[in-house]
């Protein structure tokens, strides 16, 4: 090796900044595509998957309208041609600001950047009951094992004698009607109609599904045409909806709420709220609102030179029009994760680089509720769509934002074959009881 590569090889080693990405959603994938093959940056991905999904369709995993092969790709895979990029199957249980390190469950690694992209998880609200009975929303398993107990519900229900027992077996509890709840409570119910046809003509008529919404509305960030109109399709679809109810507690058997009501159920579908994860070395007057840490205009976390986070796991403040904080939406962190990934590029190659401050642009919401029905905000407020048309741009954004082109194809020939077919079913291919990825 001449002199002039030994003196460039020490010149990157000495600029070459060690990146370790805490997360690989919407925000990580999204920072490692700005950063790949940037000789500037040795990336770590740490994520306790060894895959990416797609939370917007995870619910279409749990109605069986999905394989999860249609929403998840392979960490390995996506970095396979990414020469900077390594990926860790670990969780993170500790940041060493001090030491410029993190202790991982298998280990630790040094950084010269952290970056947290974590997400959220459910949150219970210290309702210790809920916890307990109710099924979350949040990952891939949790999407199986509803998949799973919707089936074994049914089947157990179909040999059942005890009226009051079999009730229970076939009553449905959506808590939240944000988008999730919506579109969970949309889905489930069309299968149902479906289903109850041909496969379950013994239930026809006894299966309910209810959707719990503490607010006078459903979508309650959306328009209120979009309020309105999921309320109109879902109640023409058979769902039962609540309003004005808040969740009080439950047991194995049944959910109570505040006003005094309850609903005999097994089954408690759970959406109504998420908060972000605490890591052991950020203090704790760093977190704001939902245990979301606060950054600054440029993902900083509060206190920290070096330390940023970004997506859902973050609550920003400096943002004109959003002083409150970001929504806790996919758009918001894959704009952070590139606004990020920018300023890091260019300020270690210009110094004099000031970082560009992040700016939210909304381009506004959407929710499915069923068959050629959705609701679209695309201009929010002053577009508002309905029924097929924004049925179709729903379906075509969300196939848009799946990482591959395996995952898009997949999707869309499901998606095509229950169009042309109206043929939906409950069905699972994992033996019940047993949600593995």
């Amino acid at each position: 090796m001449c002199l002039h590569s030994y003196i460039k090889l020490i010149f990157l080693v000495l600029i070459m900044k060690k990146v370790v990405l805490i997360g690989g959603g919407f925000a990580g994938i999204n920072i490692i595509t700005r950063l790949s093959n940037n000789s500037n940056f040795e990336i770590t991905l740490v994520d306790k998957n060894n895959y990416n999904f797609f939370p917007p369709l995870i619910y279409q995993v749990s109605s069986s309208i999905l394989d999860p092969a249609a929403i998840t790709y392979p960490f390995r895979r996506f970095i396979r041609h990414k020469k900077n990029v390594k990926f860790r199957l670990a969780e993170l249980l500790e940041i060493k600001s001090d030491e410029n390190k993190v202790v991982l469950s298998n280990g630790e690694l040094d950084y010269d950047i952290l970056i947290i992209a974590t997400g959220t998880q459910s949150n219970y609200f210290g309702m210790e009951n809920l916890e307990k009975y109710a099924f979350p929303m949040k990952t891939l398993n949790d999407a199986l094992l509803l998949r799973n107990i919707l089936l074994e519900r049914l089947e157990a229900a179909s040999r059942e004698t005890d009226l009051i027992e079999k009730k229970r077996l076939l009553s449905i509890v959506i808590t939240g009607g944000g988008p999730a709840g919506v579109e969970i409570a949309g889905v489930i119910r069309e299968i149902i109609n479906y289903i109850e046809n041909v496969d379950y003509k013994d239930l026809k008529g006894e299966i309910q599904v209810y959707l719990v919404e503490g607010s006078p509305v459903l979508l309650g960030p959306m328009s209120d045409k979009s309020h309105k109109e999921a309320y109109r399709a879902l109640n023409n679809l058979g769902v039962k909806i609540l309003v004005n109810t808040q969740v009080k507690d439950c047991d194995e058997n049944t959910i109570y709420f505040s006003n005094g009501d309850k609903i005999e159920t097994k089954t408690i579908i759970w959406t109504a709220g998420v908060t972000s994860r605490i890591f052991e070395g950020i203090p704790k007057e760093v977190y704001g609102k939902g245990r979301r840490m606060q950054v600054d205009a440029h993902n900083k976390v509060q206190g920290f030179s070096n330390i940023y986070a970004i997506g859902d796991t973050c609550i920003m403040t400096t943002d004109p029009n959003f002083s409150a904080g970001h929504p806790q939406l996919a758009q918001v962190a894959i704009q952070q994760g590139k606004n990020l990934a920018n300023n890091l590029i260019n300020q270690i190659t210009n110094n004099n680089f000031q970082p560009k401050p992040f700016r939210y642009k909304d381009r506004g919401s959407m929710a499915v509720i069923g068959r050629n029905k959705a609701v679209a905000d695309l201009i929010h407020p002053t577009l508002f769509l309905k029924g097929l048309p924004a049925w179709i741009i729903w379906s075509s954004i969300h196939l848009i934002s799946l990482v591959s082109i395996g995952n898009r194809l997949n999707t869309l020939y499901r998606w095509l074959t229950i169009y042309i077919s109206k043929n939906s079913s409950l069905g699972s291919a994992y033996k019940i009881g047993d949600p593995r990825p």
